[in-house]
């Protein structure tokens, strides 16, 4: 289940590529590309 969760935050190229170079900048991605996710 949590591979799966990886695979889905993949799709997202900022986080696969680590673009943010900021912590804050980083998680704040995470986030909202998991509430998108949630949202689906």
């Amino acid at each position: 289940m949590v591979e799966r969760c990886f695979n889905r935050l993949k799709r997202f190229r900022g986080l696969a590529t680590r673009y943010a170079k900021r912590a804050a900048y980083y998680r704040s991605e995470v986030l909202i590309a998991c509430l998108i996710l949630l949202l689906r």
